[in-house]
């Protein structure tokens, strides 16, 4: 069973499925859906189209450089079959399967570092700027308690005498 590539996304194009357009010039083109396949009619670049894999590995948002895509690629080498070479070659997709797998999601949570503690900083601050809308002026000034905690830092009066001395 071959499995092909789309032309336009990269997604997996299985027997039976999807476009197969053949140019002029004997170039065949393989398509998963029609979307692609209207897209490349409409002379789309798929670097530029946001939800492709080469939009995706341009701007850094999936890998581009692993030794695992050595395996992915196509080879129209025939082979003789050998049942020993047949069961070490499925064994080792397996494992290779599961390193990539890893990697990407290594490479994921690297990218999504910083999200996190980022988006609360925004949140707290939209909450600071806009704690009017959340209650009224009056309120506020009622029940200090409604605001945002301040930070208190207790400090003795032998820290005091000590910072004085030094300046």
């Amino acid at each position: 069973m071959r499995l092909e590539k789309c032309w336009f996304c990269s997604s997996t194009v299985y027997p039976g499925h999807g476009i197969q357009f053949v140019r002029n010039d004997a170039k065949i083109f393989r398509f998963c859906r029609s979307k692609c396949h209207k897209n490349f009619k409409m002379k789309r670049n798929p670097r530029k189209v946001k939800w492709t894999k080469a939009y995706r590995r341009l701007h850094g948002k999936d890998m581009t450089q692993d030794s695992t895509f050595e395996f992915e690629r196509k080879r129209n080498r025939p082979e003789r079959y050998d049942r020993n070479l047949a069961e070490n070659t499925l064994k080792a997709i397996k494992k290779i399967d599961k390193v990539r797998v890893e990697r990407e999601a290594r490479h994921h949570a690297k990218r999504m570092k910083g999200k996190r503690a980022k988006e609360q900083r925004e949140a707290a601050k939209e909450l600071e700027q806009s704690i009017h809308m959340v209650k009224a002026p009056a309120a506020l000034q009622q029940e200090p308690s409604l605001t945002l905690p301040k930070i208190k830092v207790k400090v003795s009066q032998q820290q005091l005498e000590e910072n004085r001395m030094e300046e």
